[in-house]
């Protein structure tokens, strides 16, 4: 009698799925993920940087109304946009470490709050700048500027709590609460140029209508912000790295990768 051929296997359920991709939130498994990653988001920001500020600096055409300084926006709103996107990351990479006690999630918020801070002061310059010839001042109390400098006085504040505070864990806590909390200002920071009549221009890239720019500007402005993202992805996870090792320094993995790695030193050439 002919045997009936076996069925196919299904596929691993959604929850076995989850699983594997769960494992890489122990320090010792996201380890050297974060190693292999580092050098492509480094490489890709590189990449990703020069052609925006070419296509930004040499091919864009010069704005009719504000001439050449207008070429300042390739640098401001990619970094504007970024430091609101990381404080977004940092609040929920926090509220996952308050929800589910994973010391990856305190970890990445805290590799993520310096370069933040970075991008908030960068926005900030870059705007005082870019005001002084439109608006004849460096700075107004205008209410997209007053909320991005709240959002930089938060991205310190949660530096310094969690670097003045002794115990790593009650840092962790404390800047936890500091991220969440100071996410609200987020929304306000977009929405200000609509709910209160400001200096500040509005929105150039909307989901809701066409771009009001040349298709050279609105593809140098969008490759800068890539090259932005891609460039804290790379500082992050390397910050991230140093944080693990620091941390989980009394585990055995990290004495055994210690271990090995001073043995490639000692191997001759």
């Amino acid at each position: 009698m002919k045997m009936p051929p076996m069925p196919a296997l299904p596929p691993a359920p959604p929850a076995r799925r989850a699983t594997r991709l769960l494992r890489f939130a122990a320090p010792q498994a996201f380890y050297p993920l974060a190693g292999r990653l580092v050098p492509w988001c480094g490489g890709l920001a590189i990449l990703l940087g020069a052609c925006g500020l070419a296509i930004g600096f040499f091919v864009a055409p010069t704005d009719a109304t504000q001439g050449e300084v207008y070429r300042i926006i390739f640098i401001h709103v990619a970094a504007a946009w970024m430091s609101l996107f990381i404080y977004l990351l940092m609040a929920f990479w926090s509220a996952l470490g308050l929800i589910l006690r994973t010391r990856l999630s305190f970890i990445m918020a805290r590799a993520l709050a310096p370069t933040g801070a970075l991008f908030c002061f960068v926005a900030l310059w870059s705007g005082a700048l870019w005001g002084r010839p439109t608006w004849g001042v460096y700075w107004v109390w205008d209410a997209r500027l007053t909320s991005q400098l709240i959002l930089g006085f938060l991205y310190l504040g949660y530096l310094a709590l969690t670097a003045l505070t002794v115990d790593p864990h009650r840092g962790d806590r404390a800047g936890a609460l500091v991220a969440l909390v100071g996410a609200i200002n987020v929304p306000v920071i977009y929405f200000s140029v609509s709910w209160w009549s400001t200096l500040h221009q509005g929105a150039s890239v909307s989901l809701t209508r066409a771009p009001s720019m040349a298709a050279t500007m609105l593809a140098a402005m969008l490759l800068m912000a890539l090259a932005a993202w891609a460039y804290t992805a790379a500082v992050a996870l390397a910050r991230a790295r140093v944080m693990m090792l620091e941390r989980e320094w009394p585990a055995g993995w990290v004495r055994e990768l210690a271990r090995r790695e001073t043995a490639m030193r000692k191997e001759p050439a």
